[in-house]
């Protein structure tokens, strides 16, 4: 029977914006760091599945934030698998507080590819036999298809740099709502922080490459369009809500 992984953190100054507060990339980051330890320790983590060529790839996240965490607080974090079908699997994720407050919550969906093939595969013929934990973080709406932008409020370009690559071979997940963010006013960014961050992967987004975060703002919710410069495909659509 497998058990929910547990890691307890203390925010660093260097992970931390302006205020003092962790950053958005910071957290995605930790979700990264906790999955990949739980799903090692299940037996299905990215050694595992490079010794059969395959490798795991986030196709949807939806996460939750009361509020982020502050420099120097300890928190704890929590992550378990939820869910398996044939094509993919959710994994849930929580932060709690030192005295006992859930602050963030979130739910994500995973694929196994073929990593020569860049294409899916069945998970059951390549993963380990194991149950789930049936316990998921938030009910309705956790994977909505998000719309198109239906015009540009906002434009930004970026280059793909080397550090955005992960080791598989393409953008980091994290990097996307980094780039969404930046897209709008600098006044606006300072003065509101995400209350809830909804993300459909697309396509794979490679080094060297322009992209383009089109940008559309109604009141406090941003959607965003990420696309590539080098032949026009999506590789992201973000949905923020601000506060």
């Amino acid at each position: 029977m497998i058990k929910k992984q547990v890691h307890t953190y203390t925010v660093k100054s260097f992970e931390c914006d302006r205020n003092d507060t962790l950053r958005l990339l910071t957290l995605l980051n930790l979700f990264q760091d906790i999955a990949d330890d739980s799903a090692n320790e299940i037996g299905i983590g990215y050694d595992y599945l490079r010794t059969v060529g395959k490798a795991w790839v986030l196709i949807a996240m939806n996460v939750e934030i009361d509020r982020m965490p502050h420099l120097q607080e300890e928190i704890t974090l929590k992550s378990w698998p939820s869910d398996f079908s044939a094509l993919y699997t959710e994994r849930e994720f929580e932060v709690w507080s030192a005295d006992g407050q859930r602050i963030i919550r979130a739910c994500s969906q995973w694929i196994v590819i073929d990593f020569e093939s860049r294409r899916p595969v069945h998970l059951k013929e390549w993963l380990p036999e194991y149950e789930p934990i049936h316990e998921k973080v938030i009910i309705d709406g956790r994977f909505p298809k998000l719309p198109v932008a239906e015009r540009d409020d906002y434009t930004e370009q970026f280059l793909v740099r080397y550090d955005d690559i992960d080791r598989n071979n393409h953008v980091n997940n994290a990097i996307y709502p980094l780039w969404a963010s930046e897209s709008l006013q600098p006044e606006y960014r300072i003065e509101h922080l995400p209350a809830r961050l909804e993300i459909n992967f697309r396509k794979e987004g490679l080094f060297g490459e322009k992209i383009k975060v089109h940008t559309q703002m109604d009141g406090d919710t941003s959607l965003h369009s990420i696309q590539s410069l080098s032949d026009n495909r999506e590789l992201a659509r973000i949905r923020f809500t601000w506060r």
